[in-house]
C-alpha cells in the first residue's frame, strides 16, 4: 500500500502520485468540477476533481460528499499559489472511511453554548485549531527555556493533604477514608525540590473551586510553577522577565501566520513585549488608583477592573510588587522595610488581560511559618514536611507561577480562558 503523505508535508511531493487521508473541510461542487478542502491536523489541501478525467460514478461520490466524512485520496501533486498551503491534488481515486451526516457544527454562526456543548467538534474549527497550536508552542516555549536556565523538572502529586493558600476554595476528596484535597498549587513540593536540585519546577493541572463565572476563571487549569534556591524578590522578577519575552519571542518566530491571519491578532502589541517591564510598588498602585478616580482603599487586592487601569498605559506587562501581607499566602516572607507588606509579586498583562504570574519570596523562618499557620488556622500535622524545610537547612528562596490558560489567551487576543484549554471545567460545565 502507498504511504500516507501528512498534508503539511505535501510540498516535497510535488509531480507525484501521493496519497492522504482526512477528513472534509469544505466541498464546492459545479457541473464538471468539484473541489474538496481536505483537512488531516496538519493543514488544509484541495483537492480538484475534473469530470472526464476521472469516470462519472467517482465524480458523483465526490459531489456527494458531506461534511466532516473521513476520507482516503489519491491523486497527483502540483504547486498551485492560490490554493490553501500553496499545493493542490488533482484526484485519482476516493475511498470513503467514516461517513458523516448531519455534522451540527455548520458555517453559520452558533451560540457560546452550543458550541460548547460540542466542544468535541468545535475543535476541528479552524480558530479553534489554531489556539491548541499556539498552546502548543507555549509549552514547549516554557519547556525550553527552563531547561537552558538549569531546572529541573519534578513533578508534584495531585493528591494533596493540605491547603497551599487555605481551604476555601478546594475540591475535597475521600482517601481511603481520610480528607484529600486537589492540589492548588505545587508550589510547596517545588519549594522541597529547590533544596535538593536549587532549581526545579513542576508543570501541570491544577484545581480552584471558586464559584466564579468570569472570563478569566476555570476550575482546573494548568500551571507551571519554578521555584529557586538564593533567590529574592527581584532575582524573581528578572527571571519573569526573560521567561514571559522568551515565550513571546518563541510564539511571534513560529506562530506569526497563524496569529496574524487565522487569529487576527494585532502582532505589534506582542512584538513590544521586551524585557525591562515597568514596576510598580503596591502603594504606587494605590495612589495611582485613587488618583485616577478609583476608590480603592489600601490593604485591599486588585479586582479584574484595577488591573486593567493599573497596566492600560503601558506596552508590556507590568510588574506590581510588596502587596499587603494580610492578602498574601501564610508563606511569603514579610517585607524587612515594611511588615505590613509582603515580598511579593504579580505581573500583569496590558490590554485588559490582568493577572499571568504570581510570586515572590518565601520565608524560610521556622517560628513565623509556625505563626502564620496557627493564624490562618491550618492544620499544623497536615504541614510537618513543609516545616521540616526549614529545620533541615532554611535557606531563601523564591518562585511564581505562570498560568498556562490566561497567557494563551492574552496572546491570541481572545476574550475567554474557556478557549485557550482543550475541555474546559467550569462552575457548572462538567462535560464534555
Amino acid at each position: 500500500m502507498q504511504p500516507q503523505v501528512w498534508i503539511e508535508e505535501i510540498g516535497r511531493h510535488d509531480g507525484e502520485t501521493a496519497l492522504v487521508r482526512g477528513w472534509v473541510y469544505h466541498l464546492r461542487t459545479m457541473k464538471k468540477l468539484a473541489f474538496v478542502v481536505l483537512r488531516d491536523g496538519t493543514g488544509l489541501l484541495q483537492v480538484v476533481a475534473v469530470k472526464g478525467e476521472i469516470d462519472d460514478e467517482l465524480f458523483e461520490r465526490v459531489c456527494d460528499l458531506t461534511q466532516e466524512s473521513c476520507v482516503e485520496i489519491t491523486g497527483t501533486v502540483r504547486e498551485d499559489r492560490r490554493a490553501p498551503g500553496g499545493y493542490e491534488m488533482q484526484l485519482q481515486s476516493l475511498k470513503v472511511i467514516g461517513e458523516s451526516h448531519d455534522y451540527p457544527i455548520t458555517p453559520k454562526e452558533h451560540g457560546t453554548t452550543f458550541l460548547m456543548d460540542h466542544r468535541h467538534l468545535w475543535l476541528r474549527s479552524r480558530k479553534q485549531h489554531a489556539l491548541m497550536k499556539l498552546r502548543h508552542t507555549v509549552v514547549a516555549a516554557i519547556r525550553d527555556f527552563l531547561d537552558r536556565e538549569g531546572f529541573t523538572l519534578v513533578d508534584a502529586p495531585i493528591f494533596t493533604p493540605s491547603a497551599c493558600e487555605g481551604t476555601s476554595t478546594l475540591f475535597e476528596t475521600d482517601y481511603f477514608g481520610d480528607k484529600a484535597y486537589l492540589t492548588q498549587s505545587g508550589q510547596l513540593y517545588m519549594e522541597a525540590a529547590a533544596a535538593a536540585f536549587g532549581k526545579a519546577y513542576c508543570f501541570g493541572p491544577t484545581f480552584r473551586a471558586e464559584k466564579s463565572k468570569t472570563r478569566r476563571h476555570l476550575t482546573e487549569f494548568w500551571m507551571v510553577e519554578p521555584e529557586v534556591a538564593f533567590a529574592d524578590l527581584d532575582d524573581i522578577m528578572e527571571l519573569e522577565e526573560r521567561f514571559v519575552s522568551s515565550i513571546v519571542e518563541r510564539v511571534l518566530e513560529e506562530r506569526r501566520d497563524l496569529l496574524e491571519n487565522v487569529l487576527e491578532r494585532d502582532i505589534s502589541r506582542l512584538e513590544a513585549v521586551q524585557a525591562p517591564f515597568p514596576r510598580l510598588s503596591y502603594d504606587e498602585a494605590v495612589k495611582k488608583l485613587n488618583d485616577g478616580g478609583f476608590a480603592f482603599e489600601w490593604g485591599g487586592d486588585f479586582g479584574a477592573a484595577d488591573e486593567t487601569f493599573l497596566s492600560e498605559e503601558y506596552d508590556r506587562p507590568l510588574f506590581v510588587h510588596r502587596y499587603p501581607a494580610e492578602v498574601k499566602a501564610f508563606y511569603m516572607e514579610r517585607d524587612p522595610q515594611d511588615a505590613r507588606l509582603s515580598l511579593s509579586v504579580d505581573l500583569l498583562a496590558p490590554e485588559g488581560y490582568g493577572e499571568i504570574i504570581g510570586g515572590g519570596q518565601r520565608s524560610a523562618d521556622l517560628d513565623y511559618l509556625l505563626e502564620q499557620i496557627e493564624r490562618h488556622q491550618l492544620p499544623q500535622e497536615a504541614f510537618q514536611w513543609y516545616l521540616d524545610l526549614r529545620r533541615y537547612g532554611t535557606f531563601p528562596h523564591g518562585g511564581f507561577g505562570l498560568g498556562l490558560e490566561r497567557m494563551v489567551t492574552y496572546l491570541a487576543g481572545i476574550a475567554h480562558l474557556r478557549e485557550a484549554i482543550p475541555f474546559p471545567r467550569q462552575i457548572h460545565r462538567l462535560a464534555p
